[in-house]
């Protein structure tokens, strides 16, 4: 049977929950930004937030060209402006002073998913009215599908749940996220929101009735709320077994091609392969630039019926966007499937933790078993899991798109 979460629940004297009762989100983060290992890490997502501009994230260094196009995709865009206006309407100067930023801010990329508070932008949930939070859900609620929305919420009541468990409500909270806009609320033109937190960070971006939902970060650490009235099944349960059933029905030959390591911290992979904070993630937080080659198998290969146990995986993954644009980017993503490639790292039975990624021109998506960060489990477990949703090739934050209708308005300049 796989670990249960409540064997790692570290003790009060642990140092790395030592004293977190007594810290919020503040004196929390100054402590991990002093510590002798984290700083690095957190300097390094900060030069890389600060001193580099973006460009997308590629397979070997160039943007592939001709991806994306301006289209009609029927989003909710009327409902999110009304939503966003109604939060304006009931905030302060000083509160819409530090909520707003322009169209193609830096801001866009400060997003983080680990619960140190260095990006300081927008509003944060958790010190603002409850009317205010309420406003701030509203604009969410109106710009994802049902299922996104309810995963959001999920996600953030067991942020809480965690919280409890370690001692640490002012850190780890229900509301410990932060909201930003970016340019005008608009039925015509580009504009945008992000929400970021412990494991869950979302950069909605609106072109018309077009939607870029992208990059999405999406975990929990545990799995699941085990007690009480919110007690309730694993989250990421589809994500698992249909990527289990996938790579388990193929053959041989193919799973082979698809199956890069056999460990999830296998000893035959490159030394910097598992990333201090990130494990096997490659995508995550500051890494928008990033070169990911291709690894594993093409699905070019592929079967029709391999490839529609491939299309399952990756409508779980979209579920959280708006019908139109979802189906859009579905067709898009099979339109692409010749150059889609999945590659897995980790065990394939029922116990053992693993990674794995969906890498198209289009579209990267990447699931990942990680070690404790506030729970004890020094090795990955599967009650620890992060997954993210980008769009490589430039059009994360919607950016390529963005820079089209400027084209079409005869302004030729990048924002």
């Amino acid at each position: 049977m796989p670990s249960n979460f409540r064997d790692f629940i570290r003790p009060s004297d642990d140092p790395r929950v030592q004293g977190l009762s007594e810290l919020d989100a503040y004196t929390h983060a100054d402590r991990i930004l002093k510590h002798p290992v984290a700083h690095k890490l957190f300097d390094h997502w900060r030069d890389l937030y600060e001193k580099t501009d973006f460009v997308g994230i590629t397979t070997g260094g160039q943007l592939q060209p001709n991806l994306f196009s301006l289209r009609e995709e029927g989003g909710p865009t009327l409902a999110a402006v009304v939503a966003v206006n109604r939060l304006l309407e009931h905030i302060s100067d000083e509160q819409r002073s530090v909520v707003q930023h322009d169209l193609n801010a830096r801001q866009w990329r400060a997003w983080m998913n680990p619960e140190v508070y260095m990006m300081r932008f927008g509003l944060r949930l958790d010190e603002v009215t409850a009317e205010v939070r309420d406003l701030v859900l509203a604009v969410l609620k109106s710009s994802l599908s049902t299922e996104g929305y309810d995963r959001a919420r999920a996600l953030m009541k067991i942020n809480h749940f965690l919280g409890e468990l370690v001692g640490a409500p002012r850190v780890l909270n229900e509301f410990s996220y932060n909201f930003n806009l970016f340019g005008s609320p608009s039925a015509s033109e580009p504009w945008g929101w992000n929400f970021y937190g412990h494991h869950l960070c979302l950069n909605c971006r609106f072109i018309g009735t077009q939607m870029v939902i992208t990059p999405v970060f999406m975990g929990a650490e545990p799995h699941m709320i085990d007690v009480g009235p919110l007690a309730g099944r694993p989250v990421f349960e589809q994500e698992e077994r249909l990527a289990l059933s996938f790579i388990r029905t193929l053959p041989p030959s193919l799973q082979n091609k698809a199956w890069l390591y056999r460990e999830k911290r296998d000893p035959l992979m490159p030394s910097d392969r598992v990333a201090f904070g990130d494990e096997l993630i490659l995508a995550g937080a500051f890494q928008d630039n990033r070169v990911i080659p291709y690894e594993g198998l093409c699905a070019s290969v592929l079967n029709n019926e391999q490839r529609q146990r491939l299309l399952q995986l990756v409508k779980v993954y979209l579920s959280y966007m708006p019908d139109g644009p979802r189906e859009a980017k579905l067709k898009e993503f099979v339109s692409h499937i010749e150059s889609t490639w999945f590659c897995w790292i980790g065990g394939i039975d029922d116990e053992s933790p693993f990674y794995y990624r969906i890498q198209s021109p289009v579209l990267i998506i990447e699931f990942d078993h990680h070690a404790g960060v506030f729970l004890g489990n020094t090795t990955p477990e599967k009650f620890h899991v992060h997954t993210l949703v980008r769009t490589p090739n430039g059009n994360d934050y919607g950016m390529e798109l963005v820079r089209q209708h400027c084209q079409c308005l005869g302004n030729r300049t990048v924002l």
